[in-house]
């Protein structure tokens, strides 16, 4: 039988979603903790994958067990093994070709900055100091849902077949007078395209790029044009739909 998990964990600790061979990875922390419960080798299969450091309030990934599973007792003695930071909502049975990464239909990030200095939000939002012209940051946003080749925001070297994606959604939230999020849904994202797409975003912001220049990054397809790379801490990946 096939099992999803949905989950959520704090990246901080871990070199991103996948197992690595130098590095702890949450993969190896659900994937160890099932093993030791059901007594047995078990792999689990990703909705895709974080970087390190970056976080999820919703992962889901599945396995396969020959049987049926108590899922309530299962979800609490994992999250009675697995360490503090990463907590498992359920697990559930699902039909044989229910796949936890391309069975996914969209997948939903935000990414978090703070303009003034705090404490409180240091771990998890980008602190910036300069002057962001929010409604600029969103009219690029809307521009970003009329392309659907993103290899311009496609991390160098990454192993993908296609830079193809479709966004319904990318825009910024002011949440205080202080604080920010940027909030994007695709069907699926290339690697490090999230904050690629923030650091250009916030090129336009500070008027290092005009709207034009944005279009003309994106219809480029080459990394080198883009803006930088933002620090992960501050991006969540906060829903997975099916």
């Amino acid at each position: 039988m096939r099992y999803f998990v949905t989950f959520s964990y704090d990246g901080t600790r871990y070199h991103g979603w996948q197992i690595q061979p130098n590095g702890d990875s949450v993969q190896a922390r659900l994937q160890g903790a099932l093993s030791t419960l059901l007594r047995q080798e078990i792999g689990v299969t990703g909705a895709g994958r974080t970087d390190a450091g970056v976080h999820a309030r919703m992962m889901v990934a599945h396995f396969d067990y020959d049987g049926a599973l108590d899922c309530t007792q299962l979800t609490y003695k994992l999250n009675r093994l697995l360490p503090y930071d990463i907590a498992v909502e359920k697990v559930e049975p699902v039909s044989e070709e229910m796949h936890a990464r391309f069975s996914a239909t969209s997948r939903t990030y935000h990414y978090y900055i703070h303009t003034t200095k705090d404490p409180f939000c240091r771990a998890y939002s980008c602190e910036l100091h300069y002057p962001l012209d929010f409604q600029k940051m969103n009219e690029a946003g809307l521009l970003l849902t009329g392309y659907d080749d993103f290899g311009a925001f496609c991390k160098a070297g990454a192993d993908v077949k296609t830079t193809l994606c479709h966004v319904t959604e990318a825009r910024w939230v002011q949440t205080s007078p202080t604080t920010w999020y940027f909030r994007i849904t695709a069907n699926r994202f290339l690697r490090n395209m999230v904050r690629a797409v923030v650091g250009t975003m916030i090129d336009v912001g500070r008027g290092r790029l005009s709207l034009v220049d944005f279009c003309k990054v994106i219809e480029g397809k080459r990394r080198t044009e883009a803006g930088e790379s933002m620090p992960g801490n501050a991006l969540f990946l906060e829903k997975i739909e099916y």
